[in-house]
């Protein structure tokens, strides 16, 4: 059986309580992060597609765990929590990739395709550039919400068939039930964040269609005003899905998550405003002797928001590399 800690070490900020306040706090309040400098990297994910990452490397950069970070929804290598969990990584002695999906970090010009929560090849064709150009000899997935989909995916597609050097993989809120978390992003109580993620992602795809203007029509967007219609009539249509429903239920790291062959932590919290982990995954969860599942009273989404006594008050970040460190 899988290990699941239901009270774990997280104590919420006192001023900090409850689902949404701690998700909008994590998103308005400023962070000082003293991250060191980093080679940008343009890595080939298939002919024609590039993503851009950034490379933190210690002074021994072979023989130290090398840990792949994936953003979520609409974010990039520069989300505050990216930069924040890649400092404490280097700071711990590892070496951290910070991965933009496709079309992320400024690169829209460097892919004719749309990003989305199926790809998880690309985060493997990422990992096998640094195996053979850094020779890496051991590294970690870890992801944030929709790239934390992304990672246990991963994962459960190699199953114990992957790389030798792939030791574990850790995930902040992800979204392994796809449909069931576009729905909940569709609640009233979630308009603001599902109007921003729709007004976003409306507008890079207006960007992509005047890059490619070939490939991408904008007439598509019209009556898009939720995630799962914007996911119906772009996201599944230009990437070789029938339809959102389709598309949710092939993506879906739930499917794969009972083949994770590795060690891998799980942190959700209880009071998420959309994430949702459906019972059948939950115990797929538990029943995999492999995971280790975290579940907070509270935290929001990806957010953890702790006293500054605890470090610098982002609880998930220092728990997912203290997890790593002992792989």
């Amino acid at each position: 059986m899988g290990t699941s800690q239901a009270e774990p070490d997280f104590v919420p900020h006192r001023l900090l309580r409850g689902g949404h306040v701690q998700t909008i706090a994590n998103f308005f309040l400023p962070r000082r992060i003293a991250l060191p400098p980093s080679e940008a990297r343009l890595i080939e994910v298939e002919p024609g597609v590039r993503v851009l990452c950034h490379c933190h490397w210690q002074p021994d950069r072979q023989r130290v765990l090398t840990v792949v970070i994936v953003h979520g929804l609409e974010g990039s290598s520069d989300s505050l929590y990216m930069q924040g969990i890649a400092a404490k990584g280097m700071a711990t002695g590892m070496n951290v990739v910070r991965m933009n999906q496709r079309n992320c970090g400024g690169t829209d010009a460097l892919a004719p395709t749309l990003y989305h929560s199926g790809r998880s090849a690309d985060i493997a064709a990422v990992v096998q550039n640094l195996i053979d150009q850094d020779r890496i000899s051991r590294f970690a997935l870890a992801g944030f919400s929709m790239g934390g989909n992304l990672v246990l995916k991963l994962a459960g597609e190699w199953g114990r068939e992957g790389p030798t050097q792939f030791k574990a993989a850790a995930a902040v809120c992800p979204a392994v039930d796809l449909a069931a978390s576009a729905d909940a992003l569709h609640l009233l109580s979630n308009r603001l964040y599902e109007s921003y993620f729709v007004w976003k992602l409306r507008r890079r795809f207006h960007e992509k269609a005047r890059l490619f203007p070939d490939r991408f029509d904008t007439h598509r967007l019209r009556g898009v005003t939720s995630l799962r219609i914007f996911d119906d009539k772009v996201t599944a249509y230009y990437s070789g899905f029938t339809g959102a429903d389709d598309y949710y239920a092939r993506a879906a790291a739930a499917n794969v998550l009972d083949r994770i062959a590795v060690p891998a932590l799980i942190l959700h919290a209880a009071n998420d405003p959309f994430i949702r982990i459906l019972p059948e995954t939950r115990q797929k969860i538990l029943a995999n002797r492999n995971i280790t599942f975290v579940e907070t009273e509270d935290g929001g989404h990806c957010s953890f928001l702790a006293e500054r006594s605890s470090g610098d008050g982002h609880w998930a970040e220092r728990k997912i590399l203290q997890f790593l460190q002992k792989v």
